[in-house]
């Protein structure tokens, strides 16, 4: 009893320290960049306008970004560095490798603003201006985004390949990897979400429908046509790994509930998404996606709020040797070995 009671105070006191040092963190605010540029959310949010009126696509690979960026070292633009011959970046990490776009978007963006407010707005912050928006401007939900993030001199492939999601992953998986980024199960669910936009890489959705697709799903001549489509260019045997296909299918590209509903169905592409409604041990998961389908406004209202807490994932290294790159691709002063928009 005495072990366990010792073991129980050091893991409170650890707990502690932990609220602690994170309580310590310099806050976000509103306001930050009120004096410093005040148009930096109008810059954002023109070019946002040009790049999701030229492809709506590109709404869910900035959104893609963002959430890949905060699940790696907290969101401090780390995702966005290319390789140099100092600096391994996350691009080529396997998990990330051919998943991950839209890096031009952040570089003319980054341009515009530098051209407004040199050296101020950084580029974990314009990720999260650029989220928001890109969720926006295919209807999605609005939220205020919280500012003043410092960029990360550093990058983790490591971290891509422990903390980021994975197609197939399993239920408690990934409420472990939400959990690890003090991100609850309701966060998790509403986060998902974000799958109503977006497309999932053969590579990624192949076990599931060659695995138990046709089990979950109720198979309705929609369904059926569905995965044989998906099936005509994904091929069990391998081949066409980059193919791609609509995590939503029925209305890819604007932001609504329809996930949610396709999941009730059992007809969620991914494995990890379908897991959210159909797995035994999703006893809490499948009533949020019962109630995300059914009220549309509640998904948003939570999306929102679970984006902020996202966002205000922080890197507390930032505040102590961060900087706010000119170019979000490399570390000031760092020597690039590869082409810059490789």
């Amino acid at each position: 009893m005495k072990i366990k009671s010792t073991v129980f105070i050091l893991s409170f006191f650890s707990i502690i320290c932990f609220e602690f040092l994170h309580a310590a963190d310099p806050p976000l605010s509103l306001d930050h960049y009120k004096s410093s540029c005040p148009n930096a959310e109008a810059i954002v949010r023109k070019e946002m306008e040009c790049a999701v009126q030229s492809d709506l696509r590109n709404a869910a690979l900035i959104l893609r970004l963002h959430f890949h960026d905060c699940f790696v070292q907290g969101c401090d633009g780390s995702v966005l560095l290319d390789d140099t011959v100092t600096l391994q970046g996350e691009k080529k990490a396997p998990t990330n490798l051919n998943a991950l776009k839209g890096f031009e978007i952040v570089d003319r963006i980054k341009e515009a603003l530098e051209s407004e407010c040199p050296g101020t707005v950084s580029c974990a912050d314009l990720l999260s201006y650029a989220a928001r928006d890109a969720t926006v401007l295919v209807g999605g939900p609005y939220w205020d985004v919280p500012v003043g993030r410092k960029d990360s001199k550093t990058a983790s492939v490591s971290e891509v390949e422990s903390n980021i999601p994975r197609a197939n992953d399993g239920l408690l998986s990934i409420i472990a990897k939400f959990m690890s980024q003090s991100l609850s199960v309701t966060d998790m669910v509403a986060l998902s979400g974000a799958h109503t936009i977006g497309m999932a890489r053969c590579t990624n959705y192949r076990a599931r429908i060659y695995g138990d697709y046709q089990t979950t799903a109720t198979m309705s001549s929609i369904a059926e046509s569905n995965v044989k489509s998906l099936k005509s260019t994904c091929p069990a045997a391998g081949g066409g790994d980059n193919n791609e296909a609509a995590m939503d299918y029925i209305s890819p590209y604007l932001f609504d509930n329809t996930y949610y509903h396709i999941l009730l169905r059992g007809e969620g592409l991914l494995n990890s998404d379908q897991e959210l409604y159909s797995s035994f041990l999703g006893v809490q998961t499948s009533k949020l996606v019962r109630k995300y389908a059914e009220d549309q406004i509640a998904f948003f209202q939570q999306f929102s709020e679970s984006m902020v807490k996202m966002g205000n994932i922080t890197n507390p290294e930032t505040y102590v040797d961060g900087e706010v790159r000119k170019n979000c691709r490399i570390k000031e002063g760092e020597l690039v070995e590869q082409p810059m928009h490789a």
